[in-house]
């Protein structure tokens, strides 16, 4: 396709970044706590960078959020449920023609085909953050057109990034790392906080296995259900080990159903929505964090878990390789096989697994920050973006 210039109007502010989001204020999930890091990083590291913020199902703004002078936003949430697909391509194309950004960065691939059409437009070149599941064993030929056809893509994970490039015949080149971080002033080492082990009926030498996850019928890949079959095998071993399953959704039901039906009970507990205020305080309030994940993009809860200084477990087969920087700083597992995550379990919880830092708080406190911090993030965004996706502005 031939591409057109298209004439900026004279009286058009520019703006040297597009972002294009799915949402960031009214859902909270990783996805969306990644791109408010990004713009907070965005805002700090680049202050006088000129940002247009698209987001396709928010509808405003809360007053004390990114009040930057050169930030702007356009909300499409206000839309009706069937048009606001349609409502929110419209402004990205029209946004893109008339202010003419020197780059647009998609929040999730699914906005590729529209970054994709513009690009052959016009020539604005673009780049798409990555994620998981979102982008794995990808069939849409548009999809796949806008990956090849992208500038950049950023991946949150080395997994992600590794599976990309096998799939889709990428250049390793083509694709930036920029791994999750996460607010280490919010997750700090404590002791079992007495209220917690009130509240559940537990005392302070019980040994607690938690796991902290959205009990969704499409997440079930978490691993959940993998601990829950373990638990008989661990209570033969431990016969007062207990298990806490922080989260709520729609698979909550069939949870239930397994406890009862492997008689559980009296060692599960599943503590539901807990506000975040409490979050620290559970993984404090644990002896081993762990989820034996197989489909996670990476798993910003193993970063928290391991910054209150706790033994970490996940799978061996997602993006929790990268969290736990292959096993450096936590224990990696099949997630497959319930006889090894229990006898693993066994072993964390009796201080016998042998791994050089697992047992040693303060250290695992310190190598998650110096990695993962929000320094670090910000760091390597500003340099990705000045270096790689706006070389020209600085």
């Amino acid at each position: 396709m031939q591409i057109i210039n298209v004439e900026k109007p004279k009286s058009a502010t520019p703006d040297s970044l597009h972002l294009w989001f799915p949402n960031l204020f009214e859902f909270k999930g990783g996805i969306q706590v990644y791109l408010q890091d990004v713009l907070q990083a965005i805002q700090e590291a680049l202050p006088n960078l000129s940002v247009c913020i698209l987001d396709k199902l928010d509808r405003n703004k809360p007053v004390d959020k990114f009040n930057s002078n050169n930030y702007s936003f356009t909300f499409s949430g206000h839309s009706p449920v069937f048009f606001k697909t349609a409502h929110f391509s419209f402004k990205l194309i029209t946004k893109a023609l008339i202010n003419r950004p020197k780059f647009i960065l998609c929040g999730h691939i699914n906005f590729a085909p529209v970054a994709f059409f513009i690009h052959r437009l016009t020539g604005i070149p673009y780049g798409i953050i990555v994620y998981g599941i979102d982008a794995w064993k990808i069939k849409n030929i548009w999809k796949i057109k806008a990956l090849h056809a992208a500038e950049k893509i950023i991946s949150i994970s080395s997994y992600t990034r590794d599976r990309l490039i096998n799939e889709q015949n990428l250049s390793p080149d083509k694709i930036e790392l920029l791994p999750v971080t996460f607010d280490a002033e919010r997750f700090k080492l404590s002791p079992k906080p007495s209220y917690l082990l009130e509240r559940h009926s537990l005392t302070v030498e019980q040994p607690i296995i938690l796991t902290v996850a959205r009990l969704d019928n499409s997440e079930r890949y978490k691993g959940y259900d993998q601990i829950l079959l373990a638990m008989p095998e661990i209570r033969l071993a431990i016969p007062n080990a207990h298990y806490i399953l922080v989260g709520k959704g729609s698979d909550r039901s069939r949870i239930e159903q397994l406890i009862s039906q492997f008689n559980l009970h009296d060692c599960v507990t599943l503590a539901g929505f807990i506000p975040d205020s409490e979050l620290c305080d559970y993984y404090n309030l644990c002896d081993v964090f762990a989820m034996p994940s197989k489909g996670e993009g990476f798993g910003i809860v193993y970063l928290e878990a391991v910054a209150c200084g706790k033994p970490t477990l996940a799978g061996n087969q997602d993006g929790a390789v990268d969290a736990l920087c292959n096993g450096e700083l936590g224990v990696l597992v099949n997630p497959d096989d319930v006889n090894a995550i229990a006898q693993t379990l066994i072993q964390i919880l009796r201080g016998t697994y042998p791994h050089p830092i697992l047992y040693q708080p303060q250290l695992l406190r310190q190598q998650v920050i110096a990695r993962f911090g929000f320094e670090q993030f910000q760091q390597t965004l500003a340099e990705l973006i000045q270096t790689k996706l706006l070389p020209t502005t600085w």
